[in-house]
């Protein structure tokens, strides 16, 4: 059995001189073995004779094929005697995703191969989304970005017969599509329903309609009412007549994922009625997000090995979360297009992201989509906006903080030879690598930052602003390169002289319809004072404690205060570094002192104490 598997293999691969794919030399395989065992044989049973095949090819294209030997420890088949008078039985595990035959990166030297056609269906599955529906404005823009500046192969913009605004909206978007040439990559949803939907579909200036049919008999028996048989012939009508109308016809396999494993029967004589109709495509649709990757792998690959002229699509859901994963999985058996949304926009849990399945078939299936991944981010919240979904920060590829380094240690390695980056560099989508500053920042961040900013400074000054980034980290989780430019600032003013006043410590408080009152304890050249105030506001009632200790016990004047302005850094929340800026007079004699602080007050009290300090010394 090994040395026939093996031999088939050899001779598929001889067939194909140029091989895109591993699933080229796989088809041609299989299509030989099918005329030399016959049809009958692996249509259920798939003999290990054929997983030998597959697996013999996989391997020498890999350039790891050593021996049958070798096939036999990974393929994993087990042949086991049941019954002597019935003959042998068959059995074997469901094939891995995690084996070694199913690494997918190129050899040296090797490009892309291959390419997966994506659909996206933000405008009429993502509008699914609870709380979310698109003006007719937006969904135009939401058109021309999609297969403008994304360069989405297909887009899918409506469900026929919703309501009138939809028609409308459906029809702005077939003209704008016609007068551009773009009118084929443009698909609507019908159904089987006499003929009113492709009618629909025409009327709005649609060319290419997705026909919605029962992918299993549960479906078709409890929300149909109807026969297996009654419904085949429905939809078998249904196709013919929208192909006479001028329409493609693509054809969605509703509930597929649970038809394909509980009515097997039901889906594969549907399936041979409908593979020599005019059908373009068939979409095999996971529809309520219950499948796994290896279940995907397994079941995708019977239908591309039973049909394997037919073109399938697969649409999955993210219940489990499991949607790219799944796509993954699809994409290695050879399907040929994967259905996603911008942001993952979808029913329930919703449906793949784009961006999340670009980049894996990018990076891990090793093929091409044609989509510019530099305006995949600009595109996904431009989405946002209008659906007002928010993406999360630590969304992949188009989260705020995704290519945001935090630790100190990250940014080090980084900066020698990128020990911290992957093959998802932001410069792909259009953004850049940011270092966070906080209390987990080293100098390595802080340094990275000031590059940024054009800023240079010495090791020490880079040391104490590292030093000072930590302390308000301790405060404010993380502190923004906006605000690095008042923290170096605030660090190049410090004088560096011992402090002959201290803080010692402080109390403020602040009550509906009374005055705010302030306790301070000082340190003044190692003595301690403390009084406490009322005032018009914190600060006042602080400046007015701070002078009854300087009065009446170490009978000196302070400056009079004549300008206090206050800025915090641009885009700024309500958690942002506050800069205040306090000018002095003492006799003609000018003093500016600023704080840096999260709080105001606590700016504030910074800047009167460097004020303190300085005219110890005149």
């Amino acid at each position: 059995m090994l040395n026939c598997a093996a031999s088939l293999a050899l001779s598929a691969q001889s067939r194909c001189v140029s091989l895109c794919s591993i699933h080229d030399a796989r088809s041609v395989a299989e299509r030989q073995i099918t005329r030399r065992l016959g049809y009958a044989k692996i249509k259920n049973k798939f003999p290990p004779i054929l997983h030998f095949a597959r697996l013999a090819v996989i391997l020498h294209t890999r350039d790891v094929w050593k021996s049958c030997k070798a096939a036999r420890v990974h393929a994993y088949v087990r042949v086991k005697k049941r019954n002597k008078q019935k003959g042998k039985k068959y059995y074997r595990n469901m094939s891995s995703l995690f084996g070694k035959i199913l690494d997918t990166r190129p050899r040296d030297g090797e490009s892309t191969r291959g390419h997966i056609e994506v659909l996206d269906t933000t405008l009429r599955d993502g509008e699914q989304t609870s709380g979310v529906s698109f003006s007719p404005a937006e969904k135009l823009s939401i058109t021309r970005l999609l297969l403008n500046n994304l360069h989405v192969p297909r887009i899918e913009v409506c469900s026929a017969r919703v309501s009138a605004g939809e028609f409308e909206s459906a029809r702005a978007i077939c003209q704008w599509a016609s007068e551009h040439g773009l009118l084929e990559r443009v698909e609507m949803l019908g159904y089987i329903d006499g003929g009113k939907s492709a009618e629909w579909v025409k009327r709005a200036g649609g060319k290419v309609i997705n026909l919605l049919v029962k992918g299993s008999e549960r479906h078709c028996r409890e929300q149909l009412g109807k026969k297996p048989e009654e419904h085949y012939a429905d939809a078998c009508r249904e196709i013919v007549a929208a192909h006479e109308k001028g329409l493609d016809v693509n054809l969605y396999l509703e509930d597929w994922s649970n038809g394909v494993r509980t009515s097997k029967q039901y889906l594969y004589r549907f399936m041979d009625l409908l593979k020599d109709l005019p059908v373009h495509r068939f979409m095999l649709a996971d529809t309520l997000g219950v499948m796994n990757p290896n279940q995907v792998y397994e079941y995708c690959k019977r239908m591309v090995t039973l049909y394997p002229t037919l073109h399938f699509d697969f649409h999955a859901h993210n219940d489990y979360d499991l949607a790219t994963s799944n796509a993954f999985a699809a994409g290695l058996v050879g399907v040929k297009g994967l259905h996603c949304t911008i942001n993952g926009l979808g029913e329930r849990a919703g449906n793949a992201p784009l961006a999340a399945v670009v980049a894996m078939v990018h990076d891990m299936l090793h093929m091409d989509t044609g989509i510019d991944e530099k305006q995949i981010y600009t595109v996904s919240h431009i989405v946002e906006s209008f659906s007002g979904v928010v993406v999360a920060q630590n969304e992949p590829i188009i989260g705020e903080n995704v290519f945001t380094q935090t630790a100190g240690i990250h940014a080090d390695g980084d900066s020698k030879n990128d020990l911290y980056c992957n093959d998802l560099a932001p410069e792909r989508f259009g953004r850049k690598r940011e270092y966070a500053l906080g209390k987990l920042s080293g100098e390595a961040s802080v340094k990275e930052n000031l590059v940024e900013l054009g800023i240079e400074l010495g090791k020490k000054y880079v040391h104490q602003v590292t030093e000072r980034i930590v302390q308000l980290g301790d405060k404010k989780e993380i502190v923004t390169q906006d605000d690095l430019p008042y923290i170096v600032a605030e660090v190049l003013k410090r004088d560096p002289q011992q402090n002959k006043v201290k803080i010692v410590n402080y109390a403020l408080s602040m009550s509906h319809g009374l005055h705010p009152t302030a306790a301070i304890k000082l340190e003044v050249e190692g003595t301690e004072y403390e009084e406490s105030a009322s005032g018009d506001g914190q600060f006042d009632a602080m400046i007015k404690a701070v002078t009854k200790i300087y009065h009446s016990k170490l009978h000196r004047r302070l400056p009079r205060l004549v300008n206090y302005t206050v800025s915090i850094p641009p885009h700024g929340n309500t958690d942002a570094l506050v800069m205040t800026n306090i000018t002095w007079n003492l006799d003609g004699h000018v003093i500016k002192t600023r704080g840096l602080d999260v709080d105001q007050i606590e700016a504030a009290i910074q800047a009167t104490l460097k004020m303190l300090n300085i005219i110890e010394g005149l």
